[in-house]
């Protein structure tokens, strides 16, 4: 297995060169990084700078430059805060990385048992509930359901009974080092995971329930059958142990999209995460912290489509790591 992760790992490196490469370029071309110093309308400050980023160089060298900075760990100084971005997108990171975890653990524990019970009783009405939730679900924007949830488990409880406070009322994360599972510490994620779980739950349900309906149609079901395996053992140990490869895959594969795709959820709850931040130095025309933070994002995916290889090798003797 080493040998594969560090193959994998080496074949990932003039992948993500080039995808840096595009992206700095793309940035760099859409955004000025000298945007107010311009507007000062002082040229020997103006020159300076521009020596001082080597934005008078080719694009190339430029980004020769950029990438020894932040192998080196300098990632440079934010324009729209002034501070160094290394620890605001170490942050925002740890911020996300609390919402992802929560939220992906659910979606798929729960995913997996709904298209367990659709795929176990196919045309039932249970199955036939499940199918129209889970697109309404899939149909139902993040942002109409985090506002809709607002209103329903915070806005209404408080106006109907007095609360003071609502008790799933989402006010901020906590900061990125704290981790104690109290019972404040869920009571601010419990908003923001729902609005999240929604969708992945409707789409996760529906892959899980075909590839558990494509496995008790394989072969070797039909064998378990005729020598009069039992039903749940048939479900349980053969065919839901071998649809989970492809399931994990997906779910490794949305979840690194989530890594930088929380835009909508972390602003309507006011989450400094990975998306709120990406927002706001987007809107800003923050340079020095749109690269470094898109270069962690694919990052991200790529070790995150490297853990789905492995999770789908693990779990289908058929695929050997070599």
């Amino acid at each position: 297995m080493m040998t594969f992760l560090l193959r994998r790992l080496v074949y990932s490196v003039p992948v993500l060169a080039i995808a840096s490469f595009v992206l700095f370029w793309a940035v760099r071309t859409t955004f000025d990084p000298l945007t107010k110093l311009r507007q000062s309308h002082d040229p020997a400050a103006l020159r300076r700078e521009t020596a001082r980023l080597g934005l008078n160089r080719p694009v190339i060298e430029q980004y020769g430059l950029w990438m020894k900075s932040f192998v080196t760990g300098d990632w440079g100084t934010s324009t729209r805060t002034g501070g160094a971005v290394r620890p605001m997108i170490g942050s925002a990171l740890a911020t996300t990385a609390q919402l992802i975890g929560w939220g992906v653990l659910f979606a798929a524990l729960l995913a997996l048992a709904i298209g367990l019970f659709s795929a176990a009783r196919q045309y039932s009405m249970g199955d036939y509930a499940f199918t129209a939730l889970s697109y309404l679900g899939i149909a139902m924007p993040p942002f109409w359901v985090g506002l809709i949830l607002i209103q329903v488990l915070a806005v209404w409880p408080q106006q109907q009974f007095g609360l003071s406070q609502p008790p799933l009322y989402f006010v901020g994360l906590h900061t990125a080092g704290s981790s104690g599972l109290n019972l404040d510490y869920l009571r601010h994620l419990a908003l923001p995971v729902l609005t999240l779980t929604v969708s992945l739950i409707a789409s996760w349900s529906r892959f899980g329930r075909a590839s558990l309906l494509e496995s008790l149609a394989s072969d070797y079901v039909r064998t378990a059958r005729a020598k009069g395996v039992p039903r749940r053992r048939i479900l349980v140990r053969h065919a839901t142990r071998n649809s989970l490869a492809p399931f994990l895959t997906v779910v490794a594969m949305d979840s690194a999209l989530l890594v930088g795709g929380l835009v909508v959820t972390e602003q309507i709850y006011s989450i400094p995460g990975m998306g709120r931040l990406f927002l706001d130095s987007m809107l800003a025309g923050d340079v020095f912290t749109l690269l470094p933070w898109m270069l962690v994002v694919a990052v991200a995916m790529i070790l995150f489509n490297l853990l789905a290889d492995v999770a789908y090798a693990l779990l289908d003797p058929r695929v050997s790591l070599r």
